[in-house]
């Protein structure tokens, strides 16, 4: 029987080739994988145990409403956006995920504040953020390449926004030579 399993904290590609290799590992047939769900072909009752137990063991959890499912659709929406750089919002946020979910924006974004308690904007912006962390570690980058990477009209923007988030400036972060960055599974 053909089941499908959506799953929580899947942030990126190596999320996926864990999740292969141990669900292969255990025999379990995959049929398909993408972030946040997995497609499986269940040949015995306790191959269900076995799938929960590998996604326990490894940071991620089922995802047992169609509320979470949203939430956690809009997350990889947004980490995908954040994958390819540099940004060009072709279209503001609310209008790209209306159109990759097929849900009014005013449906997703209730949703996503009374389940995470943070709305979808400040939750993008925390991305970002995470994001900027990332670029200033790999010192390819000065603050005003970053910022036309990550879609900012101005670098002072995006020092407003690091300041807020962060309490201290972009140079300081960068001084400091220390990775304070927060895995993307816990972020909210």
């Amino acid at each position: 029987m053909v089941r499908i399993f959506h799953v929580r904290n899947m942030v990126c590609n190596r999320c996926i080739k864990v999740l292969r290799s141990e669900l292969s590992n255990k025999n379990i047939e995959l049929l398909e994988i993408e972030l946040g769900k997995l497609k499986i072909n269940i040949k015995e009752a306790k191959d269900s145990e076995i799938i929960e137990s590998v996604l326990r063991s490894n940071g991620f959890e089922l995802i047992d409403s169609p509320e979470k499912q949203l939430v956690e659709q809009v997350k990889i929406e947004l980490l995908k956006l954040l994958r390819k750089l540099p940004l060009h919002m072709q279209r503001n946020l609310s209008k790209h995920l209306q159109e990759k979910l097929n849900l009014e924006y005013s449906k997703i974004s209730k949703i996503f504040s009374l389940k995470e308690k943070i709305t979808i904007e400040k939750y993008f912006i925390k991305l970002k953020i995470e994001k900027v962390k990332e670029l200033i570690q790999t010192r390819a980058y000065n603050f005003t390449e970053i910022a036309q990477l990550l879609d900012y009209s101005h670098i002072n923007h995006l020092s407003r926004q690091f300041k807020r988030e962060m309490k201290m400036s972009l140079s300081d972060y960068k001084k400091q030579q220390k990775n304070s960055r927060i895995p993307l599974d816990k972020i909210i």
